[in-house]
């Protein structure tokens, strides 16, 4: 089927207009397409933006997919588990088939396809657990805090004369003086919860994105020779250029050094290493003796062993995908899914009995309900029930 043809149909299936002879010709194409072809065919699709995006939809829409999906189901043997398993499988949930649960989560299972897990009752998955959004706490040199997402816009604190800022666009900046007048830095530390990101610029005009359950000290000006920051958690830098004043980002017990670049580090402590992914630029990150120079489009893993990797082409749409608004998973596990998936819903995972062998690849949005993520999972064969806060996964 030339492209052309596909995507006329791909429209009209997305408005309902698809005769059942079109629709069979849909399903044939998805049980072949890779999930890159699909999103090349995708992006050239009369559809509404936010459906690439894998954003949320409107109950009334979804509702007609799923009946649209239920229908397929009922339809001769040979055909009904092949499509309908391969369109919860394949990325076509994304935007025209499987919206109606979180966006482009398709899944690969190392044993063989089990039945479709039972449906969980509405009352058990509760809809109070709203994505997360900019929340973040600053922590002053004198011990006092600042809630950032309920701050007033304007001048938050003075430290000499360094003012704090919450800009309009909700953002944090600090304002140092224009020239050094020898005053002693102090140190802030900005904090993210479970479920909150933010961004602020340094007093150097360097920009930092912090991911959910992070935390970011800083001075409120940089003296001496480098300027330095200590990282826990994930944050994406912007650094400004200063050749003569190195940037340092001290995580655990590694160090990212870099002069005017931008980067991810991602040092959550539940994680088995720590992950520096560069975009531009160049940066080094040492542990010890141990070292590695990082070019555009590389990654530097330390395990907690003390051993340093170089990955020369990392995936880089999956380093970035938390600041880009969506969670990206490449060949995940179950464990590193529901990691990402507790500190943005801010949960509690307990694992009953084994986890089952999974791998997930695919996309989903970060501003959909727990609910719908659930129900993504759901269709993956994830048993789970949730009581209050915590989300346990059955085996």
């Amino acid at each position: 089927m030339d492209q052309p043809t596909i995507i006329l149909l791909l429209e009209k299936y997305a408005r309902g207009a698809a005769s059942p002879e079109e629709a069979a010709q849909v399903s044939a194409w998805l049980q072949q397409v890779t999930p890159a072809e699909f999103n090349a065919v995708l992006q050239q699709c009369d559809v509404p933006e936010e459906f690439k995006a894998f954003l949320p939809i409107s109950p009334e829409f979804a509702y007609r997919l799923e009946s649209r999906l239920d229908a397929l189901d009922e339809g001769p043997a040979p055909i009904r588990r092949r499509s309908v398993v391969y369109l919860k499988r394949v990325a076509a949930a994304a935007a025209v088939l499987v919206l109606l649960a979180a966006g482009a989560l398709y899944w690969l299972r190392k044993p063989a396809p089990q039945p479709v897990a039972q449906a969980v009752p509405k009352a058990a998955v509760p809809q109070v657990h709203a994505p997360g959004g900019n929340r973040a706490m600053l922590t002053l040199a004198d011990g006092s805090t600042i809630v950032l997402d309920s701050a007033q816009n304007g001048v938050l604190a003075q430290q000499g004369s360094t003012r704090i800022i919450k800009l309009k666009n909700g953002q944090l900046a600090y304002t140092p003086p224009a020239a050094s007048n020898g005053s002693e830095a102090v140190f802030n530390t900005i904090t993210t919860p479970a479920g909150g990101q933010y961004q602020l610029t340094l007093p150097d005009g360097s920009k930092v994105w912090l991911n959910a359950a992070s935390s970011l000290r800083f001075p409120n000006h940089f003296t001496g020779n480098e300027r330095s920051v200590e990282l826990h958690g994930e944050g994406y830098f912007e650094i400004a250029h200063n050749k003569t004043l190195p940037f340092r980002v001290k995580v655990n017990e590694a160090v990212v050094e870099v002069l005017g670049t931008h980067f991810n580090v991602n040092a959550y402590s539940d994680e088995t290493e720590v992950r520096t992914t560069l975009l531009e630029g160049a940066v080094k990150m040492s542990k010890g003796a141990a070292s590695l120079l990082l070019a555009p489009g590389q990654q530097a893993r330390l395990q907690r062993n003390g051993n340093m990797n170089l990955v020369k082409e990392a995936d880089m749409e999956q380093a970035m995908a938390w600041k880009n608004g969506y969670f990206q998973f490449n060949k995940a596990d179950l464990p590193a899914l529901m990691r990402q998936i507790a500190r943005w819903y801010g949960l509690e995972v307990v694992y009953e009995g084994p986890v089952k062998d999974y791998e997930f690849v695919g996309k989903i949005a970060r501003n959909v309900y727990l609910a719908d993520v659930l129900k993504a999972l759901e269709g993956s064969g994830v048993h789970y029930r949730m009581e209050g806060n915590r989300l346990i996964i059955m085996s």
